[in-house]
């Protein structure tokens, strides 16, 4: 195998002569390491005939797919830079998909990248950015549901009829005459069965038949691109055997919505020093011995990052909402919960003792009606007035893409005086112009809501979650969440990666701050503030804020590389949406959600679309979902475009659905329809129309 290459391409010493001589002796398709190579070449040679030092731009990496024959015959500047990994070298060679290694378009001197094109798509031009922001000018994008020909409908139901009928004759006939095939779901004597009859059904009959096209496992980051584990199956998905080979496909399925899960860059650096100071794991619970001074740097920044006044972090994303919902209400309280919530949500509800109540999706008439019934009834049994009564809502809603009526539900509050509970596990770091959630979206006080939680899972490309509320109730929940006497706590690596990509976002302010800062951390890690404006409590973080090892580079310090991120972010999202209704498919969600649904339907079609999507060149990886996580007959696929892929990447995405969605009968919404070419020339105007 090739020795690890390291390169530092500069260009800040390329002038406008020698970059057209350059540009004029370059064949006519050039390659990315053809036209690096040369750069690198008219750099060096202009500081030799200057013999003088010139200052370097920032590093320009190449993708770890370059391999070290691709460069021999080029001298290199070595620095501890970015290093190709020899695993990777073997992937993506060929032409087919070299766009998926580096641009297809080769930078010119002036555009300066500091990331692996692999990982984080090198996409300069600045009219692929938009800004997600709520205009009240219009009215409120309401959840509608758009229905397929009844034909669609059908053909669904007869081919779910039939799936139901062949798996119950096999299951039949199976345990009469192949009993020793069956001898491992029938229970033992004196033993209850682990799964219902239906769920073991659904699992071999139906989840079965697509089993090498759900749980596909993958190696390396989870960015730009994704490298797969092939597999293959000679006895129909019942086993699946590794081939030993691996194969780099367009990632369209991962929550890395800012790309910060990266294998190289400021944020992994950071990680790399937290675990060189603090190890792996503080081996404790927080209330024993696993709080550190990197808990308390990371709830300070959270509030900050919020806008509340304490917040207290999670080990598990699932955990925060299951683990501190039951110290949130108990009984005697009322929760009404949105019908769609997340599974966490409806544990911790059930958990916590409380009456539950439940309203249609998103729908605040059916939200206000229960709100007017339950307040004037009180107790079902003893009709007394309700001890508390918490709404909780979901910001961003993980399967239907859609984004809750906040301003609509921050008027019921100041009507019907209920507690309000928002988690954002999807939308926090992905909304708003500075992606801080739907309150930032929505330009509304985050003072307005008694609970934010939220997960690292998703924009900030770490783990775990938070819960962040005013100081009185944080400090209650340090004590009354079972996370603080039984988890483990946030392991030290998970917390440098949420404090660099969380402070890369807010910005450091590297002025000196005078001593009575309006944030102080306490021993248990909670943050007082002063009773400032939402703005100021939005603003950059103070450099004492982060911890004194942790130095982020200029781009990521002052947040233009962040404020990048949350643009092309939202570009991506509302062209993938746009330019997928354009085509002719039925699309669920907000134009701005970075969780876009295709609506599929048949079960038949789930898995012959994740494997043509796989086959098409390059191959993208899709996720697609139905029961449980949905209904059957609204079975779907779900993208999640990111801040990391470039506007071709979207276009290869809208090709590869364009041609499976005509073979597969896919194209049932309403609406104008354009063809695929106007769609990708037209993206800018699409993006910005007031009509997406």
């Amino acid at each position: 195998m090739p020795s690890p290459i390291e390169l530092n391409l500069t260009s800040s010493s390329l002038s406008m002569f020698e970059e057209k001589e350059l540009l004029s002796k370059l064949p006519s398709t050039p390659t990315a390491v053809s036209y690096l190579s040369a750069m690198q070449q008219a750099d060096a040679r202009t500081r030799n005939h200057d013999n003088s030092s010139v200052a370097s731009s920032p590093t320009l990496s190449l993708s770890p797919s370059i391999t070290a024959s691709s460069v021999a015959s080029t001298p290199t500047l070595l620095s501890p830079s970015i290093t190709a990994s020899s695993e990777d070298t073997t992937l993506s060679e060929d032409d087919e998909n070299n766009c998926l290694v580096y641009p297809l378009i080769p930078p010119t001197s002036e555009q300066v990248f500091t990331t692996v094109h692999t990982e984080f798509g090198h996409c300069a031009n600045e009219a692929y950015r938009c800004i997600s922001k709520h205009d009240y000018t219009k009215p409120f994008e309401e959840h509608t549901i758009e229905e397929p020909p009844y034909y669609i409908f059908l053909a669904t139901h007869i081919s779910m009829f039939i799936l139901h009928l062949l798996g119950y004759m096999r299951d039949f006939f199976g345990k009469r005459f192949a009993k020793s095939y069956f001898a491992h779901l029938m229970p033992q004597d004196g033993y209850a069965p682990l799964n219902t009859n239906f769920d073991s059904f659904y699992t071999r009959r139906l989840r079965g038949r697509m089993t090498d096209c759900l749980c596909q496992p993958v190696t390396g980051v989870p960015g730009r691109t994704i490298v797969i584990l092939d597999r293959q199956s000679t006895d129909n998905n019942y086993t699946l055997t590794f081939t030993g080979g691996k194969t780099r496909a367009l990632n369209i399925s991962s929550y890395n919505y800012l790309g910060f899960s990266q294998g190289h860059g400021s944020c992994s650096d950071a990680v790399k020093e937290s675990i060189r100071r603090y190890g792996i794991s503080t081996c404790g619970t927080r209330l024993e011995g696993g709080s550190s001074e990197l808990h308390a740097s990371a709830e300070a920044l959270i509030a900050r990052f919020v806008g509340m006044e304490d917040a207290l972090v999670s080990s598990m994303g699932f955990a925060t909402n299951s683990t501190f919902i039951p110290a949130l209400a108990g009984k005697g309280s009322l929760i009404i919960s949105d019908e769609l919530n997340h599974a966490s949500i409806r544990i911790g509800a059930r958990q916590s003792g409380a009456y539950v109540r439940i309203f249609k999706h998103n729908d605040m008439s059916s939200l206000e009606s229960l709100l007017r019934e339950v307040i004037s009834q009180g107790h079902p049994k003893t009709h007394r007035a309700w001890k508390k009564i918490l709404v909780i809502v979901e910001g961003l809603y993980s399967m239907e893409g859609t984004v809750v009526n906040l301003p609509k539900i921050v008027e019921l509050k100041q009507i019907y005086k209920f507690h309000l509970y928002i988690d954002e596990a999807h939308s926090i770091g992905a909304l708003g112009p500075r992606g801080r959630g739907v309150t930032d979206y929505f330009d509304i006080p985050p003072s307005s809501i008694d609970v934010l939680m939220g997960t690292f899972t998703k924009s900030f490309g770490a783990a775990g979650g938070y819960i962040a509320g005013s100081k009185t109730l944080i400090d209650c929940l340090r004590l009354r969440g079972h996370s603080g006497p039984y988890a483990e706590a946030v392991a030290p690596p998970v917390l440098a990666q949420i404090i660099a990509s969380m402070a890369s976002i807010m910005g450091v302010d590297l002025a000196p701050q005078p001593n009575n800062s309006t944030f102080s951390l306490s021993p248990v890690g909670s943050v007082v503030p002063s009773r400032d404006s939402a703005k100021e409590l939005l603003g950059m973080v103070p450099t004492s804020s982060l911890p004194t090892w942790m130095n982020l580079p200029r781009a990521l310090a002052d947040g233009s590389e962040a404020r990048m991120r949350i643009r092309r972010l939202a570009f991506n999202s509302r062209y993938l949406h746009a330019g997928l209704k354009k085509l002719g498919f039925i699309i669920y969600g907000h134009s701005f959600s970075p969780i876009v649904p295709l609506l599929i339907f048949n079960p038949g079609k789930l898995p012959v679309f994740v494997r043509m999507m796989r086959a098409y060149s390059p191959p993208i990886v899709v996720v697609v979902v139905s029961y449980p996580a949905t209904p059957s007959e609204t079975a779907r696929a779900r993208f999640c475009p990111s801040a990391s892929h470039t506007k071709e990447d979207i276009d290869t995405v809208l090709r590869a659905c364009d041609e499976v969605g005509g073979i597969l009968d896919l194209k049932h919404g309403s609406g104008e329809r354009w063809g695929i070419n106007m769609v990708c020339e037209r993206a800018v105007e699409l993006v910005h129309s007031v009509n997406v």
